[in-house]
């Protein structure tokens, strides 16, 4: 829970409700039952990662199967259905997902062993059952275009051979099609599922361990007293308690409902527009979903496409990450000296010693699991530890409501199963993506037409990519919009010659920003309606101050030491990680000046076009790119600074 600044606290019910996730607000025996499963379900998670050897297919199954039964419960069919208790279609489709899983629990060994891989027609009635329950939930609680595209994808395997040019194959027989996403480990119950009811689950506990033992009051405690006497302050404070709290969450639109309703309200009382505070939440939240250690939960499912460690995955997320919270924080800095904005009174600021004392031991379960992943333990022991750590901390934080007891533990397991839903719901209906994808070939026809169409000219096909990605992601949660783009667009990315791990990141990193960017921005329409602003006007501007965002996946293709990765003939050493932050830093910083129009003064076009040629240069890779844009730049500011000293009595700042 959270505290606004008028002091109303926002329940978890409220976030649901302003983030537009439609989740009902259930009342009564029908809360209390949700709740049972939803604690159920978390135990379950507990017990199959942690206490027991249960067999990976299984595992799966019975995730699935209550994950479903939660999403009927939790989420209604349509919004005028009843928003306080379960309707006879919830316990309808409820009923045909128990039938349809628990009948492949039963009869797994029998299809598999005695009958060879061999199915029947009743193993195809269930089948069928079961996809048509999952793109049910699928649309209930991620939205209308994840069933489309699963609908498309049915539609394309089963009638390649009427599809035209590129997208023609032989096609493939219902049963078939049935076969492979039913009863196999190729389509739902497989590796995103798997990533779902480990890793991700196991994540998502965590985070709603922190969250109950008061780690997000915390967050933004510390970001107040770090941050809030700077310049445009409580914009600044906005930065640093979304990416602190999206490091952990991952979800943009949830960020912005947690930190939001701190936050821009305190922007708001120091004179920020409403359009600008809502941009600079939307933006900052945004940020979360790559930001290091969950990425919006897609770091898991990554290292199990690239097929390398969680850890490395993290570790290239550092610097990306920071650069792109950097050029936030130059472009609110920028604003506020337009706006001669300073920062929140000193009496109204927390003591940070005071809050370190009182409640600083809650960063050690953070600590820990940064620790033991980079001691090469795996992500699912690391989610055990954090997890643990969480419970150890909260007994020994001075702030006697921080510690987690029984009734907290209980708050903690239905928060861990309602966070799933969508995330686990996403990632086992894009099983069926996978699935057709990997029977068609199409993806790796598309990547190869990509690169022939636009002639094997790469900044040509990192912009088709960059559209197609921020097209294809538009109001899907992080999980489901990194799989669908990893599967599409990726491969174009690398048949053309960029690093797999760049690439990867390219793809999610537009993807994660389709949150911000018109017309479907759902972190932007978000912070509107918490600031009280116009949601096409707020999603344009958090498009603005985002810009330089923009920039660095370009940054990412062209040179993956950005991610600690050596390109083709380099090797990767502390001086090239060094100047490239460098130089790129100050990149960031000339393009933010150059967008926002302002240094100590108003630019002129001159000033404007030197600045952004010279930022452009320096975020280039590369020794002559680094020396012009310095001089550029340089050239640009001294300029700026005699022209205003000479014309003005502005005091000089940088």
């Amino acid at each position: 829970m959270t505290k606004s600044t008028s002091g109303h606290t926002v329940q978890p019910a409220d976030l649901d409700k302003e983030a537009g996730g439609g989740m009902r607000l259930l009342e009564g025996p029908y809360k209390k039952a949700a709740a049972i499963i939803a604690v159920l379900f978390s135990a379950f998670a507990i017990y199959s990662n942690g206490l027991s050897n249960i067999q990976e297919i299984y595992r799966n199954l019975i995730f699935l199967g209550i994950l479903l039964v939660m999403t009927f419960f939790y989420y209604p069919a349509a919004k005028s259905s009843n928003q306080k208790r379960f309707t006879l279609f919830d316990y309808l489709f409820a009923a045909l997902a128990i039938a349809g899983l628990g009948y492949l629990l039963l009869n797994y060994t029998t299809i598999h062993v005695d009958r060879g891989s061999q199915p029947i027609m009743i193993d195809y009635v269930f089948g069928a059952i079961t996809i048509i329950v999952l793109l049910e939930a699928s649309r209930r609680a991620v939205g209308i275009f994840i069933p489309i595209l699963c609908g498309g994808a049915i539609v394309y395997a089963l009638f390649g051979t009427y599809f035209p040019w590129i997208f023609g194959h032989a096609g493939f027989s219902l049963e078939r099609l049935l076969y492979r996403l039913y009863m196999t480990t190729e389509g739902v119950l497989g590796l995103t599922l798997s990533t779902a009811s480990t890793f991700i689950v196991m994540f998502v506990l965590f985070g709603a361990f922190l969250s109950v033992s008061g780690a997000t009051q915390l967050f933004n405690d510390l970001a107040l007293a770090i941050a809030g006497r700077k310049r445009g302050g409580p914009a600044q404070v906005a930065v640093i308690s979304s990416a602190l709290t999206g490091s952990l969450s991952g979800s943009a639109v949830a960020n912005v409902a947690t930190t939001g309703a701190f936050t821009i309200p305190l922007m708001k009382s120091i004179g920020l527009k409403p359009k600008f505070a809502g941009a600079v939440e939307a933006a900052a939240s945004t940020g979360g979903m790559i930001m290091p250690p969950i990425m919006g939960a897609a770091a898991f499912i990554m290292a199990g496409f690239l097929g390398i460690s969680y850890t490395t995955v993290i570790l290239a997320a550092i610097i990306p990450s920071f650069f792109y919270y950097i050029a936030l924080i130059f472009a609110i800095d920028i604003e506020a000296k337009k706006l001669g904005l300073k920062g929140i009174s000193k009496e109204n600021i927390p003591d940070v010693f005071q809050i370190l004392k009182e409640r600083g031991v809650l960063l050690i379960p953070i600590i820990v699991v940064i620790t033991t992943l980079l001691m090469g333990k795996t992500a699912l022991f690391a989610g055990f530890a954090g997890i643990g750590a969480v419970i150890a901390a909260s007994w020994l934080a001075k702030d006697k409501s921080s510690r987690i007891t029984i009734s907290k533990t209980i708050e903690a397991f239905i928060e861990g199963g309602r966070g799933t839903i969508q995330v686990g719901i996403a990632c086992a209906a894009i099983g069926i993506i996978i699935c057709v994808v990997t029977m068609t070939g199409i993806g790796s026809t598309l990547a190869y037409n990509i690169v022939e169409l636009t002639g094997g000219q790469l900044w040509l096909i990192l912009i088709v990519v960059m559209l197609t990605c921020i097209v294809l992601s538009m109001g899907l949660p992080s999980t489901a919009l990194y799989i669908v783009v990893a599967v599409t667009a990726a491969p174009a990315l690398i048949e053309a010659g960029v690093h797999p791990i760049a690439a990867h990141f390219f793809v999610f990193w537009f993807g994660a920003l389709s949150n911000i960017t018109p017309p479907v921005a759902l972190a932007s329409y978000t912070a509107a309606g918490l600031a009280g602003a116009n949601a096409m006007q707020t999603s344009w501007e958090a498009l603005r101050i985002s810009l330089p965002g923009f920039i660095i996946p370009f940054m990412i293709a062209y040179n993956p030491i950005i991610l600690l990765q050596a390109a083709e003939g380099e090797t990767v050493s502390i001086v090239s990680v060094a100047l490239v932050v460098v130089t790129s830093t100050l990149g960031i910083y000339a393009l933010a000046s150059s967008l926002g129009n302002y240094l100590n003064a108003k630019l002129t076009i001159v000033e404007r076009i030197l600045m952004f040629a010279g930022a452009l240069m320096l975020i280039k890779p590369g020794m002559i790119t680094d020396i012009a844009g310095l001089g550029l730049c340089v050239f640009a500011i001294l300029f700026h600074i005699i022209r205003v000293k000479k014309n003005s009595s502005v005091e000089i700042t940088i």
